[in-house]
C-alpha cells in the first residue's frame, strides 16, 4: 500500500493500557507492515494491532484514543501534539475502509435491482401475459356479451340498430353468404364500419343506401373480417382499457361500464384502418367477392386504392350475384327507407 510506505518512518509517544484495570504506560508507537506497533521505551514490542482492525473511540476529539476492533478495554492514547501520527493513522484507516466490501451498499443495490426487476416485470411482461391468458380463457358467450354491451354504447351516438324485419332477414343472408358472423346496421354511425368482440360487424346506413349494388357493403364487411383476422377485437379492448380491467375480466368475468364507455368513444374516434393489401385481397378471394366496387367507394378516383383495383381476385371471372335483387331492395330498406 502506498500510504504505508509514506508513513513507515513515523514514530510517536503515547499512553497504552492493556486492560481497563491496568496502569497506563508511556509507549512508542510506529507503523509497520500493515500493523500498528506499540513498544516500550526500551524498544521492546508490547502489542501489534492490525491496521485493518484499529478503531477510534472519540472521533474528532484530541487526545485521540484508539483500541483494537472488538476490544475497547485495550487503549492507546495519542496526545494532541502527535498530530502527524494521528493523521497518518486516520489516513490509513480511511484507505483500508475504502477497500472493504460494503454489505449495506450491496444489500441496497440488490434491493434496488430486485425492485427494478419487479417493476420491469409488472410494466413490460405482466400486462401482456395477463392479456394473453385472459384471451385464452374468456368464453365465447362472454365475448358476445361484451360486443353487445359496446353496441349499446355506440347506439347512443348513432341511434338504435335498424330493425326492419325483411331487411334483417336479407342482412342475415348476406352475413351467411360471406361467413362473416352477425351483421348489424346503425342509422347514423360516425364510421362506415367496425367490428366488435363476439364476431359482430357493424355497418353504417350509408354503405347500403348510397350505392346501387351490394358489393360495396359486402366489401366493408370483408374489410372488417380481414382486420379481425389480424387482431382479436377483445385483445384491442383489453389493451386499451388497461391491466386493471384485464384483471377484473379475468377474476369476475366483467368489464366496468366506465371502461366500456371509454372504449366505445375510442372506437368512434379512431380512423378506419386498411388491412395489408395481400391479406385484404385474400379475404376478397375467399369470399368470391369483387374488390373493385369497394375500392371506388373508398376513393372515387381509384388513386389511393389502385392495388385493390388491379389486384381484384375476381377480375375477369364470372361470379354469382351476391344476393337477389329483392333481397337487396329489402336490405336497402332496413332502416325504413
Amino acid at each position: 500500500m502506498t500510504a504505508l510506505n509514506k508513513y513507515a518512518r513515523i514514530e510517536a509517544t503515547g499512553l497504552w493500557r492493556a486492560t481497563p484495570d491496568a496502569q497506563r504506560r508511556e509507549v512508542i508507537v510506529s507503523i509497520g507492515d500493515a500493523t500498528l506497533i506499540i513498544s516500550d521505551l526500551k524498544d521492546q514490542a508490547l502489542a501489534h494491532w492490525s491496521l485493518a482492525a484499529v478503531e477510534r473511540a472519540n472521533a474528532g476529539i484530541r487526545p485521540a484514543i484508539y483500541h483494537p476492533d472488538g476490544d475497547p478495554g485495550e487503549t492507546l492514547e495519542l496526545p494532541e501534539d502527535e498530530a502527524q501520527m494521528i493523521e497518518a493513522i486516520e489516513t490509513l484507516r480511511r484507505a483500508i475502509d475504502r477497500t472493504r466490501p460494503k454489505p449495506g451498499r450491496l444489500r441496497w443495490l440488490g434491493m434496488l435491482m430486485s425492485f427494478a426487476v419487479v417493476v420491469g416485470f409488472a410494466v413490460f411482461w405482466l400486462p401482456g401475459a395477463m392479456r394473453d391468458h385472459t384471451l385464452r380463457v374468456v368464453p365465447g358467450v362472454k365475448r358476445v356479451s361484451i360486443g353487445e354491451a359496446l353496441l349499446k354504447r355506440v347506439e347512443r351516438v348513432s341511434g338504435p340498430a335498424c330493425s326492419d324485419a325483411n331487411g334483417q332477414a336479407a342482412l342475415a343472408r348476406l352475413g351467411a353468404r360471406l361467413k362473416a358472423g352477425k351483421l348489424t346496421v346503425l342509422p347514423d354511425m360516425p364510421r362506415t364500419s367496425l367490428h366488435l368482440p363476439g364476431g359482430m360487424i357493424v355497418l353504417g346506413r350509408s354503405v347500403i343506401e348510397d350505392y346501387e349494388e351490394p358489393d360495396v357493403a359486402a366489401g366493408y364487411v370483408v374489410t372488417e373480417m380481414a382486420n379481425r383476422a389480424v387482431e382479436d377485437p377483445l385483445h384491442d379492448l383489453l389493451r386499451s382499457v388497461g391491466i386493471r380491467e384485464n384483471f377484473r375480466l379475468l377474476t369476475t368475468g366483467d368489464v366496468s361500464d366506465a371502461a366500456l364507455d371509454r372504449y366505445a368513444e375510442h372506437l368512434m374516434a379512431r380512423p378506419p384502418t386498411m388491412p395489408e393489401t395481400l391479406a385484404h385481397l385474400a379475404q376478397f378471394k375467399v369470399a368470391a367477392l369483387r374488390s373493385t366496387p369497394y375500392a371506388y367507394a373508398i376513393d372515387i378516383t381509384g388513386e389511393t386504392v389502385l392495388s385493390l383495383i388491379e389486384g381484384d381476385p375476381m377480375n375477369g371471372q364470372l361470379t354469382e350475384p351476391l344476393m337477389s335483387d329483392s333481397d337487396w331492395l329489402r336490405l336497402q330498406n332496413i332502416c325504413g327507407g
